[in-house]
Protein backbone atom coordinates (compact mmCIF):
# COMPACT_ATOMS: atom_id res chain seq x y z
CA UNK A 1 0.00 0.00 0.00
CA UNK A 2 1.49 3.84 -0.61
CA UNK A 3 0.29 7.20 -0.96
CA UNK A 4 1.05 9.64 -3.66
CA UNK A 5 1.93 12.67 -2.83
CA UNK A 6 3.28 16.10 -4.60
CA UNK A 7 6.84 16.85 -3.89
CA UNK A 8 6.65 21.04 -2.42
CA UNK A 9 10.89 20.55 -2.55
CA UNK A 10 13.98 17.95 -3.17
CA UNK A 11 13.67 14.92 -0.79
CA UNK A 12 17.07 13.20 -1.31
CA UNK A 13 16.83 10.46 -4.10
CA UNK A 14 13.35 10.15 -3.91
CA UNK A 15 12.56 13.28 -6.25
CA UNK A 16 12.25 16.93 -7.09
CA UNK A 17 9.73 19.70 -6.48
CA UNK A 18 6.71 19.17 -8.42
CA UNK A 19 7.33 15.26 -8.65
CA UNK A 20 4.50 12.82 -7.88
CA UNK A 21 5.70 10.18 -5.67
CA UNK A 22 4.42 6.94 -4.32
CA UNK A 23 5.51 6.94 -0.86
CA UNK A 24 4.56 4.50 2.65
CA UNK A 25 1.72 6.38 4.44
CA UNK A 26 3.90 6.28 7.40
CA UNK A 27 6.20 8.55 5.57
CA UNK A 28 3.88 10.91 4.00
CA UNK A 29 1.71 11.38 6.84
CA UNK A 30 4.45 11.70 10.07
CA UNK A 31 7.15 13.73 7.98
CA UNK A 32 6.11 14.86 4.55
CA UNK A 33 2.98 15.85 5.34
CA UNK A 34 3.22 17.81 8.57
CA UNK A 35 6.61 18.94 7.48
CA UNK A 36 4.91 20.93 4.65
CA UNK A 37 7.29 19.42 2.38
CA UNK A 38 4.49 17.50 0.59
CA UNK A 39 1.27 17.71 -0.41
CA UNK A 40 -1.53 14.47 -1.69
CA UNK A 41 -1.51 14.19 -4.65
CA UNK A 42 -5.20 15.02 -5.52
CA UNK A 43 -6.97 16.62 -8.09
CA UNK A 44 -7.92 20.19 -6.14
CA UNK A 45 -3.54 19.96 -4.93
CA UNK A 46 -2.62 19.23 -8.48
CA UNK A 47 -4.53 22.39 -9.83
CA UNK A 48 -2.80 24.56 -6.54
CA UNK A 49 0.58 23.59 -7.39
CA UNK A 50 0.26 24.24 -10.71
CA UNK A 51 -1.22 27.68 -9.70
CA UNK A 52 1.52 28.49 -7.47
CA UNK A 53 4.37 26.34 -9.05
CA UNK A 54 6.42 30.30 -10.50
CA UNK A 55 5.67 31.08 -6.94
CA UNK A 56 7.16 28.28 -5.21
CA UNK A 57 10.03 27.67 -7.66
CA UNK A 58 11.12 31.66 -7.17
CA UNK A 59 10.88 31.27 -3.67
CA UNK A 60 12.90 27.97 -3.55
CA UNK A 61 15.57 29.66 -5.86
CA UNK A 62 16.04 32.73 -3.44
CA UNK A 63 16.44 30.15 -0.33
CA UNK A 64 18.66 28.14 -1.96
CA UNK A 65 20.75 30.99 -3.09
CA UNK A 66 20.98 32.24 0.57
CA UNK A 67 21.81 28.71 1.42
CA UNK A 68 24.99 28.42 -0.83
CA UNK A 69 25.91 31.77 0.32
CA UNK A 70 26.28 30.90 3.62
CA UNK A 71 27.35 27.13 2.28
CA UNK A 72 30.75 28.94 1.31
CA UNK A 73 31.76 30.33 4.59
CA UNK A 74 31.24 26.86 6.53
CA UNK A 75 32.31 24.27 4.21
CA UNK A 76 35.29 22.32 5.25
CA UNK A 77 35.20 24.66 8.92
CA UNK A 78 36.37 22.56 12.00
CA UNK A 79 34.35 23.28 14.81
CA UNK A 80 36.30 22.58 18.25
CA UNK A 81 33.98 21.11 21.55
CA UNK A 82 35.50 21.45 24.95
CA UNK A 83 34.44 18.33 26.67
CA UNK A 84 35.41 16.70 30.21
CA UNK A 85 36.02 12.62 28.76
CA UNK A 86 37.91 9.73 30.87
CA UNK A 87 41.43 8.59 29.94
CA UNK A 88 40.34 6.16 27.79
CA UNK A 89 38.62 9.24 25.19
CA UNK A 90 34.97 8.68 26.48
CA UNK A 91 32.98 11.37 27.48
CA UNK A 92 31.40 12.17 30.92
CA UNK A 93 28.48 13.38 28.59
CA UNK A 94 27.89 13.83 24.88
CA UNK A 95 27.70 15.70 21.68
CA UNK A 96 24.40 16.33 20.84
CA UNK A 97 22.97 18.10 17.28
CA UNK A 98 22.01 21.08 19.06
CA UNK A 99 25.70 21.45 20.65
CA UNK A 100 27.11 21.36 17.27
CA UNK A 101 24.67 23.71 16.05
CA UNK A 102 25.25 26.26 18.71
CA UNK A 103 29.18 25.96 18.73
CA UNK A 104 28.90 25.98 14.59
CA UNK A 105 26.94 29.54 14.41
CA UNK A 106 29.09 31.07 17.52
CA UNK A 107 32.39 29.86 15.49
CA UNK A 108 31.36 31.02 12.06
CA UNK A 109 28.54 33.86 12.60
CA UNK A 110 25.81 32.10 10.49
CA UNK A 111 22.19 31.36 11.37
CA UNK A 112 22.86 27.45 11.62
CA UNK A 113 19.95 25.30 13.58
CA UNK A 114 19.75 22.51 15.12
CA UNK A 115 17.18 20.79 12.54
CA UNK A 116 20.07 21.60 9.89
CA UNK A 117 22.39 19.16 11.84
CA UNK A 118 22.33 15.70 10.24
CA UNK A 119 23.25 13.49 13.16
CA UNK A 120 21.46 10.01 14.05
CA UNK A 121 22.85 9.98 17.78
CA UNK A 122 24.91 11.90 20.20
CA UNK A 123 28.28 11.63 19.84
CA UNK A 124 30.52 10.01 22.99
CA UNK A 125 33.92 9.73 22.29
CA UNK A 126 36.95 12.27 21.95
CA UNK A 127 38.23 12.88 18.15
CA UNK A 128 37.28 14.47 14.86
CA UNK A 129 34.29 13.21 13.13
CA UNK A 130 32.79 14.54 9.70
CA UNK A 131 29.51 16.02 9.78
CA UNK A 132 26.56 17.48 7.16
CA UNK A 133 24.90 20.30 7.79
CA UNK A 134 21.50 20.77 5.43
CA UNK A 135 21.36 24.30 4.64
CA UNK A 136 18.73 23.70 1.72
CA UNK A 137 17.10 20.55 0.54
CA UNK A 138 19.74 20.88 -2.67
CA UNK A 139 22.48 22.33 -0.32
CA UNK A 140 24.59 20.84 2.20
CA UNK A 141 27.63 21.86 3.68
CA UNK A 142 30.21 19.86 5.33
CA UNK A 143 31.93 20.77 8.77
CA UNK A 144 34.37 18.76 10.87
CA UNK A 145 33.49 18.59 14.89
CA UNK A 146 37.18 18.49 17.04
CA UNK A 147 35.91 16.53 19.89
CA UNK A 148 38.84 17.35 22.62
CA UNK A 149 39.29 17.91 26.45
CA UNK A 150 41.32 21.46 25.82
CA UNK A 151 42.06 23.99 23.65
CA UNK A 152 45.32 22.64 23.80
CA UNK A 153 44.31 19.02 22.76
CA UNK A 154 41.99 20.19 20.48
CA UNK A 155 44.92 22.02 18.55
CA UNK A 156 46.79 18.69 18.40
CA UNK A 157 43.60 16.89 16.99
CA UNK A 158 43.23 19.09 14.29
CA UNK A 159 46.77 19.25 13.38
CA UNK A 160 47.41 15.31 13.34
CA UNK A 161 43.91 14.79 12.02
CA UNK A 162 43.12 11.91 14.68
CA UNK A 163 42.25 11.78 18.16
CA UNK A 164 44.95 11.51 21.09
CA UNK A 165 43.90 8.55 22.45
CA UNK A 166 45.44 5.36 21.83
CA UNK A 167 42.24 3.62 22.43
CA UNK A 168 40.74 5.17 19.66
CA UNK A 169 42.64 3.89 17.27
CA UNK A 170 41.83 0.47 18.56
CA UNK A 171 38.76 0.75 18.13
CA UNK A 172 38.75 2.22 14.99
CA UNK A 173 40.91 -0.46 13.67
CA UNK A 174 38.52 -3.39 14.85
CA UNK A 175 35.45 -1.65 13.21
CA UNK A 176 33.59 -3.49 10.47
CA UNK A 177 35.48 -4.18 7.35
CA UNK A 178 32.85 -2.95 5.29
CA UNK A 179 32.51 0.37 6.65
CA UNK A 180 34.10 2.97 4.55
CA UNK A 181 36.87 5.15 6.78
CA UNK A 182 34.35 7.68 7.38
CA UNK A 183 31.33 5.64 8.52
CA UNK A 184 34.07 3.37 10.46
CA UNK A 185 34.84 6.58 12.62
CA UNK A 186 31.19 7.38 12.90
CA UNK A 187 30.25 4.09 14.29
CA UNK A 188 32.87 4.35 16.64
CA UNK A 189 31.38 7.25 17.92
CA UNK A 190 27.67 6.58 18.04
CA UNK A 191 26.16 4.37 21.03
CA UNK A 192 24.18 1.17 19.64
CA UNK A 193 21.00 2.27 19.90
CA UNK A 194 22.06 5.36 17.50
CA UNK A 195 23.31 2.82 15.11
CA UNK A 196 20.32 0.57 14.78
CA UNK A 197 18.30 4.48 13.93
CA UNK A 198 21.21 4.90 11.61
CA UNK A 199 20.70 1.50 9.63
CA UNK A 200 17.34 1.59 9.91
CA UNK A 201 16.54 5.09 8.27
CA UNK A 202 19.47 4.56 5.78
CA UNK A 203 17.07 1.27 5.03
CA UNK A 204 13.91 3.58 5.16
CA UNK A 205 15.42 6.22 2.68
CA UNK A 206 16.32 3.26 -0.01
CA UNK A 207 12.93 2.08 0.33
CA UNK A 208 11.56 5.33 0.03
CA UNK A 209 13.67 5.68 -3.22
CA UNK A 210 11.28 2.44 -5.30
CA UNK A 211 8.30 5.10 -6.55
CA UNK A 212 5.84 4.03 -8.87
CA UNK A 213 6.79 3.66 -12.73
Amino acid sequence: MSTKVILLERIGKLGIMGDVVSVRPGYARNYLLPQKKALRASAANLTYFEAQKKHLQAENDKTRKDAEKIAAKIEGVKIALIRQASEGGQLFGSVSARDIAEEAANTTGQTITRAMVRLNGNFKLLGLFPVEVALHPEVIAHITINIARSDEEAAMQAKTGKALISSLQDDERSAPKDLAPDDAALESALDDDALSARRQKEAEEAAEEETDA
